[in-house]
This record gives C-alpha cells, structure tokens and sequence, in this order.
C-alpha cells in the first residue's frame, strides 16, 4: 500500500505567497497594444505618387525650402540649387535619404513646385516604381512614348496611361542609332529609371 505523502509546512507557507506575488506582478504589467506589435507599424509610410504631386507636395506648394521639408513631414534632407529653364531662373531641391537622392523638386525660383522627379526605390504611382517592366504597361511606344531630353535624352518618357500629369522615364540597353527610338521588342525589357510630376497636364 502506498501512504499519500503530504506537502512539507514550509512549501504549503510558500505557495499562497508565490500566487499572491503573481497576481501582484500581473497587475502591475503594463497594458500591450497588440497593434504596436504589428511590423507594419514599426516604420512609417512610404510616399506615393498622384495627379496631385507626391505626398503633400503639390502645385500649391511654395517653392521654398521650409515649404517643401514640411510637406515631406521633414523625413529628408534637402538640398537646394539653382538653375535656368528657356531663360527662367528655377529652383531646385533634392530630397536625400541617408544620402541618397530619392527625389528632386523644381519650380520658379519666388513661385510654386512645378516638377517632381522621382528616383527613390520607395516610392510609387499606384503598381509603378522605379525597376517596373515597360511590357507591364505598355504593348508599344506609338502614341504614348518619346525621346527622352535632357538628363533623360538616354532614355524614353512615356505618358503614364491613366494620368496627364504623370510619366515615366525607361532606360535599358539598345542597338539603335543615336537620337531614334528603340523598337518596340527592345523597349519591353527597359524598366522605369525615374517618375515624373508636372503640375502642368500634358
């Protein structure tokens, strides 16, 4: 026969002060937002590109360097710089992110932004940004694309299909004759290299 062997006294003490300091302990936790746990909320959101601008930088927008820091909720540096545009004295700003340019702001001098270039990986129009496939959105360049000018004379701007103020800069690699436009079968591996905003419809 086996006897029931009784708890010692001093564990039977113990165990009414071992619960009572965990209720203590748990009432004494903090209470946990489980949303605050969600790694979605660990960063904050990317901007995205509109018909309106990028982000809150838009047509209305000053082109000043207070102006455009806090449209951008002063997530960048800035950097600024001058230029010509047909004999108009332009203003510009780059948004830098650790370093790297992800945009570039433009506009008069003493008026409003005018053009947004975008070249940050992290920002997007809807499904396009920088790296998507010219065949995603287009099944040829009659009609909607044209040589590139300027910085972008290496490549091809294509009016974005659902926006006159949007489009997109591709390049890649052709075997075409300086100035022409590459074909169509050549065009469907070149990907966006920068997105443009013009508050001016196209």
């Amino acid at each position: 026969m086996y006897k029931h062997l009784p708890f010692p006294r001093p564990l039977l003490l113990a165990l009414p002060l071992l619960l009572t300091g965990c209720a203590t302990v748990s009432s004494a936790m903090p209470d946990v937002s489980w949303s605050g746990l969600n790694p979605m909320n660990w960063f904050g959101s990317s901007l995205e590109v509109s018909d309106k601008g990028v982000g809150d930088v838009t047509a209305a927008t000053p082109m000043t360097e207070e102006a455009i820091k806090a449209a951008l909720d002063n997530d960048y540096t800035l950097r600024s710089g001058m230029g010509t545009n047909n004999g108009q004295v332009v203003a510009f700003y780059q948004a830098l992110d650790d370093g790297k340019e992800v945009l570039t702001v433009s506009g008069p001098a003493h008026g409003t932004v005018e053009r947004i270039d975008v070249t940050g990986t992290d920002i997007a129009a809807g499904d396009v940004k920088i790296g998507t496939p010219f065949s995603d959105l287009y099944s040829k360049a009659f009609g909607a694309c044209q040589k590139g000018q300027g910085d972008d004379e290496q490549g091809v701007e294509c009016t974005a299909p659902d926006s006159r103020h949007l489009s997109y800069v591709f390049t890649g690699t052709s075997n075409a004759p300086a100035g022409l436009m590459p074909a169509d079968d050549t065009l469907k591996n070149w990907k966006v290299s920068k997105i443009i905003w013009r508050a001016q419809a196209r």
